[in-house]
């Protein structure tokens, strides 16, 4: 995949089969140190034991609709080939989280992407399901909660294309402000 949202999508996707109702994203970059932290958090089904130490593998998958799993296998590989790190943590009926980073200044670490488009994407096809997204850029922080958002739309469903807009603006306008403070780049 070109871009690292993109990634961050589809472990997502997996947390959504297992059944997640609440996924934590959380992004921060280190200018200082050059590095890239992810974190992917689900409260979904968690991977079995029999399987945790094999499910990197693409031809390893749960899904019955087809004999590959290529997400978690490409996740940790493009984190891996940029001098970065890339772990799993599962247990069953509590969850998974599964955390990669990225040396920034490596030349085949690829573009962040439209995290905006992939968060909105998400929101707008899984209402049910709650989404944190932490962003943190060299100590400068951003926050979205759909529960607070929820909350503040009395009967107005999430997926409106008005909240969508307004959700997808405020992600890429907080991003720029990020990317604007910080140090060295």
């Amino acid at each position: 995949m070109r871009e690292i949202a993109l990634h961050i999508m589809d472990i997502i996707e997996n947390g959504l089969d297992a059944e997640a109702s609440l996924i934590t994203l959380s992004i921060a970059k280190d200018g200082k140190e050059k590095v890239l932290r992810i974190s992917i958090k689900d409260n979904g089904r968690g991977i079995p034991d029999s399987m945790l130490e094999q499910i990197t593998d693409p031809f390893v998958t749960t899904r019955t609709t087809r004999r590959v799993g290529l997400g978690l296998s490409l996740f940790k590989e493009s984190a891996k080939r940029c001098d970065g790190e890339f772990d799993i943590i599962s247990n069953q009926g509590k969850g998974t989280v599964v955390r990669a980073s990225f040396r920034t200044d490596h030349i085949d670490t690829p573009p962040l992407g439209d995290m905006a488009g992939s968060l909105t994407s998400l929101i707008m096809t899984h209402p049910e399901v709650d989404f944190v997204y932490t962003h943190e850029a060299d100590g400068n922080k951003f926050e979205m909660d759909t529960r607070q958002i929820k909350k503040e739309l009395d009967d107005v469903p999430i997926y409106h294309p008005e909240v969508m807009t307004h959700i997808a603006r405020s992600i890429r306008e907080s991003l720029e402000e990020l990317k604007a403070g910080e140090k060295g780049f």
